[in-house]
């Protein structure tokens, strides 16, 4: 009697003992986690297109630099101590060269806005060699059209460009910047800042340079926050433009830019691909295909801009509230 209950009881110990480990996901971001619950959100969407839900067949192990760079190689290097099965480096090039930095043999599944080739990520993006590919929304490439759109809105206005320094990214959209600024004839005045009391010297900098209006350079530390930059520009009357509609949406003027949320989306697509046994090799670099350009008229007349109705005719969406 008490051998069989012994056995019954053994039994499904023993069957949850045998249950295979989950395989997981080392999510590495050199962003803040507060504000990009929509992009984790939509991360996660795209696992579930291929079958992958979080907590049930999948663990994630996240790992948040903060907006400080220097802080993703250690924190990729803890992802591979832990043996995970693939790692999506997401929101900028920084973290996606970590990962490759920390490992040469573990899957990696990139998200960012620069050019993959031109920051020395991969040599092709229709056969992406080595453990990595990914998706790019090419932020960084999209500078010049930025700054043409502001142009066109203010062809008088002297222009400036926020980036923060030692970003292989930014550096490559700083270029792309200044090289439409010359064919259009301006000066493009370029302002750093690596916190926010950087920014805050970035606006009062504006004021004292007579700066008319002001480009916001896509790297993932402005991305975090969008709060703070649509208020000085506010405060100081600067029309500015952004790379991501989520600005424009905060009170921001214009955004041009593709769609992160859905990037995220099919980097997630991506890593559930890989861990299902696609390599990276057999994935190319993907690129978006549309991009929307966002005005919020409110902020607009609150500028005193009066926003023309060919520019509005452009747009893919006008928020008026």
């Amino acid at each position: 009697m008490g051998l069989a209950a012994g056995g019954l009881l053994a039994g499904p110990c023993a069957a949850r003992a045998q249950q295979p480990a989950l395989p997981v996901i080392g999510f590495l971001s050199a962003r803040a986690p507060a504000p990009n619950g929509d992009l984790v959100t939509a991360f996660r969407r795209g696992l579930t297109e291929v079958g992958y839900v979080e907590g049930r067949n999948v663990a994630i192990e996240y790992r948040w630099a903060d907006g400080r760079l220097d802080r993703l190689p250690a924190l990729a290097a803890d992802l591979v101590r832990r043996r995970v099965t693939v790692i999506a480096a997401i929101s900028g090039t920084p973290a996606a060269h970590a990962a490759r930095g920390a490992t040469t043999t573990i899957p990696i599944v990139f998200a960012n806005g620069g050019d993959p080739i031109a920051t020395g990520l991969v040599t092709s993006l229709s056969r992406p060699t080595g453990n990595i590919t990914g998706v790019t929304f090419l932020t960084t490439a999209l500078a010049a059209k930025r700054l043409g759109l502001m142009h066109e809105l203010l062809p008088t206005a002297a222009v400036g460009f926020l980036v923060r320094p030692n970003n292989p990214a930014g550096e490559s959209e700083l270029r792309g910047a200044e090289a439409a600024a010359r064919d259009l004839g301006l000066q493009l005045h370029v302002l750093t800042a690596t916190s926010e009391r950087g920014i805050d010297a970035a606006f009062t900098t504006l004021r004292q340079q007579r700066v008319g209006a002001l480009l916001v350079g896509s790297d993932p530390f402005f991305g975090d926050s969008p709060r703070h930059l649509v208020d000085l520009a506010a405060r100081y009357a600067v029309p500015t433009m952004y790379f991501a509609r989520e600005f424009v949406e905060a009170g921001g003027l214009m955004s041009y830019g593709s769609s992160p949320t859905d990037t995220y989306r099919q980097a997630g697509v991506y890593t559930g691909r890989i861990l299902k046994g696609a390599k990276p090799v057999d994935l190319p670099i993907l690129q978006p295909t549309t991009f929307e350009l966002v005005i919020n008229l409110k902020t607009a007349k609150g500028l005193g801009l009066t926003i023309p109705q060919w520019l509005l005719a452009r747009a893919d969406q006008v928020i008026d509230p």
